[in-house]
């Protein structure tokens, strides 16, 4: 490997590591602080960063925010789709649901409310957002999409995923806010068994027919 390939790759690899120290920094400042509280100067302090570094990798607060976000979430659908050891079936199911469960009621869920909440008076971090939001989507669309190991219609899938979205994210802010840990666990099992039902109910028929197999 030639001198100048080698120094090209260590510059990459250091700049990989100042982004993820950014990002890593970000989305803990939005977890202990929320929003109001996450400055860029708190973010940098805590990566060890001079505010120079950040703005040669992020032009805007804004953007710090959502990359941040999107840095979280590709971490938790890298852990999802590896931890997933059932084969496809109804029990497979349930394990995605639990795992995504465990991932969007963790740092992801408060640090993505954080910015929501605030996005709704910050137009600019709106706008910065709603794309993230749809690519997410389709992101997780694809673990539920292996999750079900069957041929599953796009319409069915994707109100299960959405069915499925709405109820975790209300759960986690049930968490946030105190509520009944054993309520939260038997409406999760109740979701997982009528998620599981109708996967299996799809998967019979034929190919995204709707009709029995002759």
């Amino acid at each position: 490997m030639s001198t100048e390939v080698r120094q090209a790759r260590t510059q990459q690899e250091r700049r990989e590591r100042t982004r993820a120290a950014l990002l890593d920094a970000t989305v803990d400042c939005l977890v202990d602080l929320g929003y109001s509280g996450t400055t860029v100067h708190e973010i940098c302090r805590r990566a060890g960063l001079s505010r120079g570094a950040q703005q040669h990798h992020f032009t805007t607060k804004a953007e710090l925010m959502v990359a941040a976000v999107e840095h979280l979430f590709q971490r938790l659908r890298d852990e999802v789709t590896g931890s997933l050891v059932a084969p496809p079936g109804p029990q497979r199911v349930h394990e995605a649901i639990e795992l995504l469960w465990r991932g969007f009621s963790g740092k992801l869920s408060t640090a993505a409310l954080e910015l929501w909440v605030a996005a709704r008076t910050d137009e600019e971090l709106r706008r910065s957002m709603l794309p993230v939001d749809r690519a997410l989507g389709r992101s997780t669309l694809d673990i539920y999409r292996e999750a079900a190991g069957v041929d599953v219609p796009d319409e069915k899938l994707e109100t299960l995923y959405w069915l499925t979205v709405n109820l975790t994210r209300g759960l986690a802010l049930d968490a946030m806010i105190g509520g009944d840990p054993a309520r939260r666990a038997r409406l999760l099992d109740e979701w997982k068994a009528i998620a599981a039902a109708a996967y299996h109910d799809v998967g019979r028929p034929g190919p995204r027919s709707g009709r029995p197999t002759p």
